[in-house]
């Protein structure tokens, strides 16, 4: 079976996206061991069983670092009324992932040392979360006035912290070969030129993103905000005017998603021209605005994610 490349969700307003290159079938046949389809699709299972499992032990993460805060300023005495619910979940992409393949080339002893870096670290958060939650739920912290709370408050953030950097790592490190992958896979692929230029449009969405997330932190540039509307809802209304014509019954059900994808950006479309004339008369992009672009990018992200599985 065919793989092809998903992309991992924008974090912190800063996607992490994986796009074909001319020349890149020559080097992954040269530098990357890919000597044919069967390790192509063992690079490609290798990054999206990654990119699923980062992005969700992100958001995870996200939610213990809320709970360890809470936890800190109930264990003192502060007013905390209700503590945050957080759900364990396993990372049953993560378990699918039992070694690093050699198609990575001169990079796999990196990526392998960033790899279990990354493993080690998340189950290092997963422990302490645990141990923290079962001295809240004893209220030991009436013994101690909270100083246990605080150091594994601090302890988990480290973790975080290199857990962040192990996984950014290695979602850099595994582009060039997942790249040159991709290229393998796409030659005789029938869906080809419909996830290529989809893939075109993500590429301008991270751009987008990006953009936006410096302005958000600055100062808003409708000039420069308006040039990357332009390019967008150019590749866009391109897209979408494509005819998903693929031969072959097992494709057949992709018409639909590929549609899906297209509404999903051509909201992105929308909401992005609703903050541009919010920014302009507020002088800065509004809280409510990016909080809409963020969702909505996780929209087409999603939607061209199973496009593409």
């Amino acid at each position: 079976m065919k793989k092809i490349i998903v992309l991992a969700m924008a974090l912190s307003l800063t996607a992490t996206a994986i796009s074909c290159k001319k020349g890149a079938g020559k080097m992954g046949n040269t530098v990357l061991n890919l000597g044919g389809e069967a390790e192509a699709n063992s690079v490609i299972d290798f990054n999206n069983n990654f990119v699923d499992s980062y992005k969700n032990t992100s958001r995870q993460i996200e939610s213990i670092l809320k709970y360890t805060e809470e936890a800190v300023v109930k264990s003192k005495g502060g007013n905390v009324l209700i503590m945050p619910i957080i759900t364990s979940s396993m990372d049953y992409t993560l378990s699918k992932i039992k070694e690093v393949p050699s198609g990575f080339g001169k990079d796999k002893a990196a990526i392998e040392a960033d790899f279990n870096t990354y493993k080690t670290r998340k189950e290092n958060i997963e422990k302490k979360f645990e141990e923290l939650k079962s001295y809240m739920n004893s209220e030991d912290y009436k013994d101690d006035k909270g100083a246990k709370a605080e150091a594994i408050k601090k302890e988990i953030e480290t973790d975080a912290d290199a857990l962040y950097t192990a996984g950014e790592n290695v979602i850099a490190k595994i582009k060039p070969a997942t790249d040159a992958a991709e290229e393998v896979v796409l030659k005789d692929h029938p869906m080809k030129e419909y996830i290529i230029s989809s893939k075109n449009i993500m590429n301008s969405l991270d751009s987008v993103i990006e953009l936006l997330g410096k302005q958000y932190a600055g100062k808003f540039n409708e000039a420069e905000a308006q040039k990357k509307y332009d390019e967008f809802a150019r590749l866009v209304e391109a897209n979408s005017k494509m005819d998903f014509n693929v031969k072959g019954q097992q494709y057949a059900y992709k018409k639909t998603q590929f549609e899906n994808f297209n509404k999903a950006a051509a909201n992105f479309v929308d909401h992005y021209r609703k903050l541009i004339r919010d920014s302009k008369e507020a002088g800065k992009i509004p809280d409510n605005d990016i909080q809409q672009m963020d969702s909505s990018y996780e929209s087409v992200l999603n939607s061209y994610n199973s496009f593409v599985k």
